[in-house]
């Protein structure tokens, strides 16, 4: 699976961002996407996914209720809508799939930065 990840970019903290996740090379039904941020300084972290083929999600305590993901399956796509950014959003953003029986993600985008100003 290749993962081509684009939207990053800098907002003020209460804007709002898309990003995208264009995914080729497989078919997605058996795979759940991912999508995890990198702060500087910091670990990665999970922030949401969905299971391609059923639309089940989950997120991060850290972005219920502000973000939120999507896929798109006639273009292979899967969207993170990020709303009310805060500042603490501030990192790379990169996008993953792993097959759905996996607990690790084995494929990953090349990431894309947001930038969140106070």
């Amino acid at each position: 699976v290749q993962l081509q990840a684009s939207g990053g970019g800098l907002v003020q903290a209460g804007d709002s961002l898309r990003l995208s996740c264009a995914a080729s090379g497989r078919t997605l039904s058996y795979y759940v996407m991912g999508w995890f941020r990198q702060a500087p300084g910091k670990e990665r972290e999970f922030v949401s996914s969905i299971r391609w083929s059923v639309g089940l999600t989950a997120y991060a305590d850290s972005v219920k209720g502000r973000f939120t993901i999507s896929r798109d399956k006639a273009k292979n796509t899967v969207y993170l809508q990020m709303n009310s950014l805060k500042p603490e959003d501030t990192a790379i953003y990169y996008c993953a799939a792993r097959f759905w029986q996996l607990d690790s993600y084995n494929y990953w985008g090349q990431g894309t930065q947001v930038t969140v100003s106070s």
